[in-house]
């Protein structure tokens, strides 16, 4: 079982998936752009960080910035939500590679 899992996507479905985490005692990693500083997510993980701009393409579709974020956090894993990341398979790549 994970540790620490990132969540690479934002809302109601970053919200759901930290709930069940917390459910399996397992902390969260929160990313979030400047639009979503206030938004529930980021208070409900374990720990948040701060992506980038508001514009989805300059935040949650940063691939490299997500994994940064990732290992600087010591996130065993990282959770794409669905759309977003989720549907891009070199980002899938690229975290198998990370040994995510």
């Amino acid at each position: 079982m994970f540790q620490k899992v990132l969540i690479a996507n934002r809302g109601e479905i970053a919200c759901r998936i930290i709930r069940t985490l917390n459910e399996l005692k397992v902390a969260s990693v929160a990313i979030y752009s400047d639009a979503d500083c206030d938004a529930p997510h980021v208070s409900m993980a374990t720990e948040s960080y701060r992506i980038g701009p508001p514009a989805v393409s300059e935040s949650y579709l940063q691939a490299e910035k997500i994994l940064e974020i990732a290992k600087q956090s010591g996130a065993e894993a990282i959770h794409p939500g669905y759309g977003l990341l989720s549907e891009n398979a070199d980002f899938a790549a690229a975290c198998e590679a990370a040994g995510l």
